[in-house]
Formats: structure tokens, sequence, C-alpha cells
């Protein structure tokens, strides 16, 4: 209930489909209704839905993970589908350190988010594919930028092997950044940069979209990174031939959950602090997002 609690003020956050085009739920959520009794899936936008079944440890690779929930999913999407979901989610995770990640879990990784792709689009809906090279460790920028660059790769050839239309397929991954504990922290432009300069490399133009998620960053350092990221793709150097957008959780819900905190008091302020997260992350995207979006009250 208390999950179910939690959910509602978001959902039902007024005007909140200005700045969001749609959320991603998960099985628990997708048949769940506000308080009012409406269904989540109609008092949004658009609905998807996430449908792995989490990370488990890779057999004979210590540290490393393979997703699951292949089996079945066939029939689960069908389920969804008829229950109004429009899109749907993979999340595949790949840590970096100094062994890792291995050949192995690449690749194995990619293959899974291959066949989930295609069978969400023999279901009807879009896949989001998310190859998420975490941000935990001290690994640098530039090994980030190199990791990423070999994911995607091997994430898309393992695409085409399947057969997915690339055009009916939205990209998630993570930004290029240098691990939480670095020694150096790099700059957002020197982010942004390094972030534009690998997709081109990995990512062919056929696909409909790329939206970054936010990986455990907070909102503002987020919204900031967005920004500089579509600052340097719009211009006549990198012309990158996809829109570039956002698909964050925690660096939106974070701040909100703090101000809400279980108590039905508090539900107007949560839901005006999660408003201002959109809207500045919406202004990251068209080149109007600033430092005073941010000290301004919500």
């Amino acid at each position: 209930m208390l999950r179910r609690a939690w959910r509602d003020p978001i959902v039902t956050t007024p005007n909140l489909g200005r700045c969001i085009s749609g959320a991603i739920l998960a099985d628990e959520t997708i048949r769940q209704t506000t308080l009012d009794g409406q269904p989540f899936v109609r008092a949004l936008d658009e609905a998807g839905i996430k449908v792995d079944l989490g990370a488990k440890d890779m057999a004979g690779f210590a540290g490393e993970k393979i997703t699951e929930g292949l089996d079945g999913l066939r029939g689960r999407f069908a389920d969804y589908a008829a229950l109004g979901a429009r899109f749907a989610k993979w999340r595949a995770v790949i840590t970096i350190d100094r062994k890792l990640p291995s050949r192995s879990c690449i690749e194995a990784n990619a293959h899974a988010l291959a066949r989930y792709a295609a069978l969400a689009q023999e279901a009807g809906l879009v896949p989001i594919v998310e190859p998420e090279l975490l941000m935990t460790g001290s690994h640098t920028l530039a090994e980030c930028a190199v990791t990423t660059e070999v994911l995607l790769v091997s994430v898309f050839e393992q695409l085409a092997i399947g057969r997915v239309a690339l055009e009916g397929v939205i990209l998630k991954p993570n930004m290029v950044l240098p691990g939480l504990d670095a020694a150096k922290q790099d700059p957002v432009e020197v982010v942004a940069a390094a972030t534009v300069a690998c997709l081109p490399i990995a990512v062919p133009a056929e696909v409909a979209g790329i939206a970054f998620l936010s990986g455990g960053q907070s909102g503002e350092l987020a919204a900031a990174r967005l920004a500089a990221i579509n600052a340097v793709a719009t211009t006549a150097a990198a012309r990158v031939p996809w829109p570039l957008t956002f698909s964050f959780a925690r660096a939106i819900q974070w701040p909100v959950l703090q101000i809400w905190a279980g108590r039905a008091a508090n539900v107007g302020s949560a839901q005006a602090a999660l408003f201002k997260r959109a809207e500045c992350n919406r202004a990251a995207l068209t080149g109007e997002y600033c430092d005073a979006m941010e000290q301004r009250s919500a």
C-alpha cells in the first residue's frame, strides 16, 4: 500500500505531461490504480513496462551480471499490451574495473537485449534498449568512453543479427562519465563532448532516438550534463541524427520522495518539486536550462 501511495502523486501531478511524455512501470504498477480508481496506464500520457527480471550473478565471471527474464517473455508481452503498455524496457548492467567488463559479459547481455527487442516489436511495443555502464568505481572518463563504445557496438551488432528494426528502437545509454570514486571529476563540458563523440561511432543513424539514463547522478548534475550534451549535439560540427532526451528515475524522484516522506499533507509540495525537476530536464533539451532554474522555488 505504501508503494502505491508513493506512486499516486507522481502519476497525478498536474501538467506533468508538458515535460514527460511517458513513464516506465513495473509489473505491480501497471496493474494499479490511482486513489480515485483510474488505472495508472490511463492516467499517464503514455505507459511502458519494465520486463526484465533483474541482473543476476554471471556464472564463471566473478563481479559481473547477466540480466534474466527471457523465459515466457512472449506471453508476458501479450499481457502487458492488453493492459495498455505502448513500450518496454530491458536493462543490462555492466561494471568497469581493471579486468572488467569481460567480452563474455558484454556479448551475453547484448544478445539478451536483442532477443528482448525482437519480442517487443513482435508484440507491437517499442523496445527501450538500456545497456548501462555503472558509475561505481574509480575509472576515468576516457576508460568509460572506450568501454561504452565497445558495449554499444556489441549491442547494435546483436540487434542487427536479431533482425530488430532500428527505426523502432529507443536507446537508453549511460553518459560518458568518470567513476564516482575517480580522482578527477571532469566538468560538464568535457562530459558532453565525450558523450556526443562516442555516439556516431557506435549508434546507427536509423535508431529512433536516444534517452540518457541518470545512473545515480543528482537531479541538478544530470540536468546540467544533459543541457551540455544537447548544446554540443546541435553544433554544426556534431550534427547528430537522433533526438537526444532523458529517461531519468532517481534524478527526478529522489528529491520528491524526501519531501513526500509518506505523508498525505506533503503531496502538493512533492508534486511541485517533481514538476520543477521535470521542467529543468525539458529545458535542458532546448537550450533554456540555467542555474537560475535550480535556485527558483518549486
